[in-house]
């Protein structure tokens, strides 16, 4: 669930010279230097993948909260968590606009995830998905494989190679996720996902490849072959489970000087039955250079962060992620890097 927007230089609605914090947030001791996403975020050490090109560098700001799903049983109950992003914008100096988001169709993708049986991919922090779009009840397009390594660390996250070895086209992702703390409101964690996504077709794979081999898996992903046990290992769908993403965009978010973000809300339920999993509400700023991130903005946002979890008190779900609750629901956890 995520919702992309380049950082443009350009016009811009006016916003106030100095963002508040917001009135419910805890305020920084004496002494306290200002902070922002982009004074936390380390610089990464330079280094060369072994194909001789360097480290892919970050370039995606994600901002994602997790919420109880049985707020959410319409379209309109997702419009209403708009109510919770304007209290919040208001109260930190952050435009926030919803004209023509009514509008805007919901989105509905497929979801699986695959692992070994006993979690060896999620356990060392790689997460391997499909997932396919719907429209009008019926799945379109080519599916998608989305491969990932998700770890606290960045520099260990940016020298994990994810390219795949297959013949078609692929697109990387570098992000750095902000994430609330999973012991209290008030705070921000970072996640350092990335991640790889290509048309299930670009593999070309021959009629009658195992598509549950490990061993097959391994040759588009060798970042994977330290996994390996022995050979003729399987993968399996996680939890035996399908999962029905339903996904809204609600409005835009203005931070200043250039920087806005589409905001969305979300619900991860299971195919067939519809069980309710989780929900969450998610931006993302997208940015060549770091340097575009200036500090007014990203204090701007970070305070907006801060304040919306006071605001969705009642909804907010502090403990999860999504993927950690697909892995959760047959009772066997794993162990987690997020």
């Amino acid at each position: 669930m995520k919702s992309t927007t380049t950082v443009r230089r350009g016009t811009a609605r006016v916003q106030p010279k100095t963002a508040p914090l917001p009135k419910t947030a805890p305020k920084p001791e004496i002494g306290d230097k200002p902070k922002s996403w982009a004074g936390r975020v380390p610089q990464l050490k330079q280094g060369l993948y072994e194909d001789g090109l360097p480290l892919h560098e970050i370039q995606y700001l994600a901002c994602k909260m997790m919420l109880k799903p049985n707020h959410f049983d319409s379209r309109e109950s997702l419009f209403a968590f708009g109510k919770v992003v304007e209290k919040a914008a208001k109260e930190t100096g952050v435009g926030f606009s919803t004209k023509g988001y009514s509008k805007v169709p919901l989105k509905i993708r497929e979801v699986l995830f695959v692992d070994t049986p006993d979690f060896r991919l999620y356990n060392n922090a790689f997460i391997m998905r499909r997932r396919i779009p719907y429209e009008d009840g019926f799945p379109v397009g080519d599916p998608e494989i989305v491969f990932k390594f998700r770890h606290p660390d960045m520099q260990t996250t940016a020298e994990m190679d994810v390219r795949p070895h297959i013949a078609g086209k692929h697109r990387v992702k570098f992000k750095c996720q902000a994430l609330p703390l999973k012991e209290k409101l008030g705070g921000i964690r970072l996640l350092y996902s990335h991640n790889v996504q290509f048309p299930r077709s670009a593999m070309g794979l021959a009629a009658g490849t195992d598509v549950f081999s490990f061993d097959n898996w391994i040759k588009v992903f060798p970042a994977l072959a330290k996994l390996r046990k022995s050979p003729g290992e399987k993968i399996e769908l996680v939890a035996n489970t399908i999962i029905e993403e339903v996904l809204q965009d609600i409005g835009k978010l203005d931070f200043g000087h250039g920087i806005k973000s589409k905001c969305d809300v979300g619900i991860w339920r299971t195919r067939g039955e519809h069980r309710p999993l989780i929900g969450e509400f998610a931006f993302q700023i997208k940015f060549k250079d770091r340097k575009e991130l200036t500090l007014e903005a990203m204090q701007r946002a970070e305070a907006f962060f801060i304040a919306v979890q006071y605001a969705a008190k009642d909804y907010i779900a502090l403990k999860a992620t999504k993927t950690g609750i697909v892995y959760n629901l047959l009772g066997n956890p794993p162990n987690s890097h997020e």
